[in-house]
């Protein structure tokens, strides 16, 4: 028989986990625009102040959430990556 302390958390996690997904691909439908917006406007698909900034933002919410801020940097980063990936496809296509 299954422990229903544990199974009443695990379902609370699969809820975040799931609302997590629908917030990334809301936040990437965004990042779509932009990039299509930076191919368009001639801009480059990277900003690189902007990154700074965001991830030291993100950091001291991370910090004030009591959250490793160096997990929310590395998480920051990797979306980032994948951000630019996709604007530079609109550039180059």
């Amino acid at each position: 028989m299954a422990d229903p302390t544990l199974a009443a958390y695990r379902r609370s996690i699969d809820n975040i986990d799931a609302a997590l997904i629908h917030l990334l691909a809301e936040r990437f439908k965004i990042t779509q625009s932009v990039g299509r917006y930076k191919a368009e406007a001639g801009l480059p698909p990277a900003d690189p102040g902007r990154e700074e900034a965001q991830i030291a933002r993100l950091r001291q919410l991370a910090a004030d959430a009591e959250l490793d801020p160096e997990f929310s940097e590395k998480f920051l980063r990797f979306i980032i990556t994948e951000v630019i990936r996709h604007h530079e496809r609109f550039r180059d296509g």
